[in-house]
């Protein structure tokens, strides 16, 4: 496959991204910061595995490493005994202990080019930047490779130098245009709010890899986070068709789904869908109850309230600690004028999640409306001193990434 969509945008800066605009509610924003975070840990696509699966391959990788390490015990000079188990280690995310394995390796053959990679890569993923960098530069000199250019893109975000990462992420593409380097491109663009030029990689990657599940996710959050809610629906709901038993596109568009101004065409049967698979998710029921009550119109039909119902409590018996599902249990009570049951509910959502705002504010209505004005007075104060907080915190987080700017101006999208 040849590199051929030539993008219409430069990077050609970085700024303090605290001055940029938004879509949306606050929680919209915060909503697309959250989801921002969860694309960039998205796998490639792999077989779903249950338990035994799991316990399986906890067997064969024991015995693997049993059969490395006897390997090595029995040839503790050997070249390939010491890169074989360094490189079972960095595969299995065991990075220290990769790292002298592989660095004995490097010292037996120090012109095998691939172990100095495994190498680079383990001294990266460690914080020894330094000493990858320095192995970077001795593999480069002997050619460039989509690889390098990839390892050298997460050296300089690692670094602080996000501008310099973008451009080794867009070289990697233009070297070998692999599903993951345009997923690694277009999440370093949208990580930095380059959001419509995300959006832009993203759909070239859907397009050279339509059933990617994590391409297509990834496009659904850059749609979102430039407030085309329906299309970031439908790419999300496209993700949980390829691949229905893989959970990250519907806990995306139930995420999406919650803080959308209308419903979402799509969602509803997705998240229904994601119910009959996963009847022992909190997650899924919530959801599911969210997309179906949001759904209704006014007044809303009563088997359908029964049934949100039915699927709110479910949620928080199977994880008492399901804020959000204690939260709209609250809100559904006090649409009814049962506010006793809304208080209680309001107060188990702040047990279970202590910083849901909305809960402390609801709560001092609920108590408001019942006369207990001291049990309110407590509870907005709760609510602003929470807000101002977390507000603070959120300032200094985005503080930590810097906006990039295309074409010497700020990326983010009209504010809506």
């Amino acid at each position: 496959m040849e590199f051929a969509d030539k993008p219409d945008f430069t990077v050609a800066g970085v700024m303090d991204w605290t001055a940029a605009g938004g879509h949306g509610s606050d929680t919209s924003l915060r909503t697309s910061e959250a989801l921002t975070r969860e694309t960039l840990t998205l796998k490639a696509n792999g077989p779903a595995h249950d338990a035994g699966d799991a316990t399986r391959a906890a067997r064969g990788a024991d015995e693997s490493e049993g059969k490395l390490r006897a390997a090595l015990g029995s040839a503790p000079g050997s070249f390939e005994a010491n890169r074989q188990l360094g490189d079972f280690y960095l595969h299995a995310g065991r990075y220290i202990e990769s790292i002298p394995l592989l660095q004995t390796a490097y010292q037996i053959d120090p012109a095998n080019r691939d172990n100095e990679y495994q190498l680079a890569l383990a001294l990266n993923r460690t914080g020894n930047l330094s000493q990858a960098r320095e192995h970077l530069g001795k593999l480069l000199a002997h050619g460039e490779s989509a690889d390098l250019h990839r390892l050298a893109a997460e050296l300089d975000e690692s670094a602080g130098d996000p501008l310099a990462a973008v451009h080794e992420y867009e070289q990697a593409v233009r070297l070998d245009p692999s599903e993951e380097n345009y997923f690694a491109w277009g999440s370093e663009l949208l990580l930095h709010r380059a959001i419509l030029q995300a959006q832009e990689v993203f759909q070239d990657g859907a397009k050279a890899y339509p059933k990617s599940v994590r391409m297509l996710t990834a496009l659904g959050t850059a749609q979102f986070a430039s407030a085309h809610y329906e299309e970031a629906a439908q790419s999300l709901c496209n993700a949980s068709d390829l691949s229905p038993a893989i959970p990250e596109p519907y806990l995306f568009m139930g995420n999406i789904e919650v803080v959308a101004p209308n419903p979402l065409g799509c969602v509803e049967q997705r998240l229904a869908r994601f119910a009959d698979l996963e009847p022992g998710s909190s997650l899924a029921n919530y959801y599911y109850a969210m997309a179906l009550w949001k759904g209704q119109a006014q007044p809303a039909d009563q088997q359908v309230v029964d049934h949100v119902e039915r699927l709110l409590n479910k949620a928080v018996t199977i994880d008492a600690k399901c804020g959000e599902a204690y939260l709209q249990l609250g809100i559904l009570y006090y649409s009814q004028r049962n506010f006793e049951k809304a208080i209680d509910s309001y107060t188990k959502a702040i047990a279970a999640k202590p910083e849901l705002v909305d809960a402390h504010y609801r709560l001092a209505v609920a108590y408001d409306r019942i006369g207990e004005t001291a049990e309110a007075s407590k509870e907005f104060q709760l609510h602003d001193a929470l807000k101002k907080q977390q507000a603070a915190e959120v300032e200094r987080k985005r503080r930590e990434v810097k906006q990039f700017l295309v074409g010497g101006q700020p990326t983010y999208p009209a504010a809506h």
